[in-house]
């Protein structure tokens, strides 16, 4: 940990994340300083990726006792494994791999938000606006869910 920045590691790769002015903190849903980023505190953090360097936008320090993956139902990707066929909730009727428009800004980040928050241990690698007007947030590192679906009110509403 430096002033401007931090190093953590997930699904085994050290990933460095850049602070800036601009970079607001919160802890579960409150918001805090920068000075609530401990080593050894899981966080989420939205920004942009290059490479191993996020350009952080929010950093969320997850609250302790909080859920972990396994409890969350979370199937870490283990690499020749078979796939995972598993699906809970909604998953709109229309809904083909593929489809939708590719959202940035802060409608992907509430609704990356809401897709870890609900199954946490994965990496949102792209978020997109579905034909009904919900999101699908494309889970990657993880065998299950893959997909998360995010309704308008940023909620998700399903996952497979």
């Amino acid at each position: 940990m430096s002033k401007s920045s931090f190093t953590v590691t997930t699904l085994g790769q050290k990933v460095t994340i850049d602070e800036a002015s601009a970079t607001t903190y919160q802890k579960g849903k409150s918001s805090t300083s920068a000075s609530a980023v401990t080593k050894g505190k899981p966080v989420l953090v939205l920004g942009t990726v290059n490479s191993t360097t996020i350009a952080a936008t929010l950093v969320i320090v997850q609250p302790t006792g909080g859920t972990t993956s396994s409890k969350a139902g979370v199937i870490p990707f283990k690499r020749g494994a078979p796939a995972v066929s598993k699906k809970v909730g909604q998953i709109p009727a229309n809904y083909t791999e593929g489809s939708g428009t590719i959202v940035t800004g802060t409608t992907a980040n509430k609704a990356t938000e809401a897709s870890l928050r609900a199954y946490p241990g994965g990496v949102v690698d792209r978020v997109v606006k579905l034909s009904n007007g919900e999101y699908e947030a494309h889970n990657i590192g993880v065998a299950w869910p893959h997909h998360v679906f995010v309704n308008q009110a940023f909620k998700v509403v399903g996952a497979f």
